[in-house]
């Protein structure tokens, strides 16, 4: 059996002990707001994220953080990881990715096996991201980077597509669609975050911050952010 593919799955799996089924980044007011209220404009707000912000920005900065860590950079990855800390625009979307980055690197030290060196080197940052957390246990794991990045991805595509089932709401075989055409989109975002160069990165998505921010005084609500 491969070991690699089987951390892999572990690492996508949505039994990830990290909480990430609690949070929508903006979703659930996109849905308060009318502007996702069906199928199709499900599929426009996910896939306009992946392709406009998480695949511009995100993506490639995952795939420089798990390069350092395989390469035993420790210190380079802890940069890059206040770096993209600092690109989280609202308090929910900073709250989230440090409640699972700690969620994450809390699992790690449970698993009993992960390797110390790195625990220590985690622990360095007092408050690392998920993205950090999750890639220093795909490197540790040796899973191939194209591989490890297009599970982020995915992670990420189901947990959005969970919420707009929850929120919308749309039916079970509406999310396998919206799956399905999201992942047709991956290989091409994949290719393109890894082999991006530094000057080429973006997150601008004014919509997508506006959105976050509303949702932080949203009445009614499901998720956290």
């Amino acid at each position: 059996m491969n070991l690699a593919l089987a951390r892999l799955l572990q690492l996508a799996s949505p039994a990830l002990p990290v909480g990430a089924y609690t949070y929508s980044q903006g979703l659930e007011w996109a849905v308060e707001s009318g502007a996702v209220k069906n199928e199709a404009s499900a599929l426009a707000w996910i896939g306009d994220q992946l392709e406009w912000n998480v695949g511009r920005y995100e993506a490639a900065l995952v795939a420089r953080m798990m390069k350092a860590w395989s390469a035993g950079e420790g210190d380079a990855a802890l940069e890059l990881d206040a770096e993209y800390l600092a690109t989280r625009e609202t308090a929910e979307l900073r709250a989230e990715t440090l409640q699972m980055g700690y969620s994450m690197k809390r699992l790690l030290n449970e698993l009993g096996d992960f390797p110390q060196p790195l625990l220590d080197e985690i622990a360095v940052s007092p408050a690392p991201t998920l993205a950090c957390v999750w890639t220093c246990a795909a490197a540790a794991w040796q899973i191939p980077l194209p591989d490890a990045l297009t599970a982020w991805l995915w992670s990420w595509a189901e947990n959005q597509t969970m919420a707009a089932l929850k929120a919308v709401p749309l039916g079970q075989a509406a999310g396998q669609r919206l799956l399905q055409a999201i992942g047709r989109r991956l290989p091409a975002v994949v290719e393109r975050a890894l082999t991006l160069a530094e000057a080429g990165y973006s997150n601008f998505a004014p919509g997508f911050a506006i959105a976050c921010c509303n949702h932080e005084t949203q009445y009614t609500r499901l998720f956290r952010s």
